[in-house]
């Protein structure tokens, strides 16, 4: 196997051992709690399959950005949470029922919304545009549910294995992810840099603020809740945007666009992150 093959597959894997490793201290109960509540559910998909997309549009619309940008903004508010959000959400204090829940819940729609978004979409603007559910499955399943299950699975079968193996394993990941990563931003980075300028730093960070904002507003009255709906909407899985732009015709900066918005988008959010951990752990000293 070359390096070429070696960094994806290893890119992949550590992302797929955080989540389960977050899934190590959860149960199926939390995969199936978020119905229970149709209230905030409703609330959650409509901020992140409705509101979210149509901002992107409008920003896409209203400004003269590099059409990768544009078409990165589109791609990333249609895909779904990511699977190493949740290790986010849990530092800035949000509950790991809600979080599970909202990753399995959406990620098993996105299958179908996906898709069905992608094909409106492609009407309005009259342009080429299609993913498949299969595609869109074959992510979703192999990159956040299979981690997801194992991880409850194994929790399950052996508890105690599972609180011994859940730390050391997931700094494992975390080193394992930086050195897979390096080498991508190192090829993609001239491609990166080329799209800085015209105001694209700033657009970016006001993507990320809308969407923090449209979270965290239709978040309900639980402040926990209302940040991970925040990150959520934020936040968004990259493979499945680069699944859907892969009929573009400049693929190395399409590639870049949605690099430059991930990271970029990381960035912005350190701030809510943060207030909202500080505004968790206060909660926690009053009722404590």
């Amino acid at each position: 196997m070359t390096l070429a093959q070696l960094i994806p597959l290893a890119l992949q894997s550590s992302i797929a051992i955080l989540l389960f490793c977050i899934a190590l201290k959860s149960s199926f109960r939390d995969i199936t709690r978020l119905l229970d509540r149709p209230g905030l559910l409703g609330r959650s998909l409509l901020a992140m399959n409705v509101i979210m997309p149509l901002f992107a549009v409008m920003l896409a619309l209203a400004f003269d950005f590099n059409q990768s940008l544009e078409f990165a903004f589109i791609a990333l508010a249609v895909a779904p949470i990511p699977p190493i959000l949740p290790k986010k959400e849990l530092k800035a204090g949000g509950t790991s029922s809600y979080i599970i829940g909202l990753l399995a819940v959406t990620s098993l729609a996105s299958i179908v919304l996906v898709p069905a978004t992608v094909e409106l979409l492609a009407r309005i603007f009259a342009r080429p545009a299609h993913v498949s559910p299969g595609t869109v499955a074959g992510i979703v399943l192999t990159s956040m549910i299979a981690p997801l299950v194992a991880g409850i699975v194994f929790r399950r079968l052996a508890p105690s294995a599972a609180d011994r193996i859940a730390r050391p394993l997931s700094v494992f990941a975390n080193v394992l992810l930086v050195v897979a990563a390096v080498p991508v931003l190192i090829a993609e980075w001239p491609a990166i840099v080329s799209l800085i300028g015209n105001f694209t730093l700033v657009a970016i960070i006001v993507y990320v603020l809308v969407g923090l904002a449209i979270g965290h507003l239709l978040g309900g009255p639980e402040p926990d809740d209302r940040t991970v709906l925040a990150l959520s909407t934020a936040t968004r899985h990259p493979a499945v945007a680069l699944a859907i732009l892969h009929n573009a015709p400049d693929q190395k900066t399409v590639m870049a666009a949605v690099l430059l918005v991930v990271i970029v988008g990381g960035i912005a959010s350190v701030p809510y992150v943060k207030w909202r951990a500080r505004q968790s752990h206060a909660n926690e000293a009053i009722r404590g």
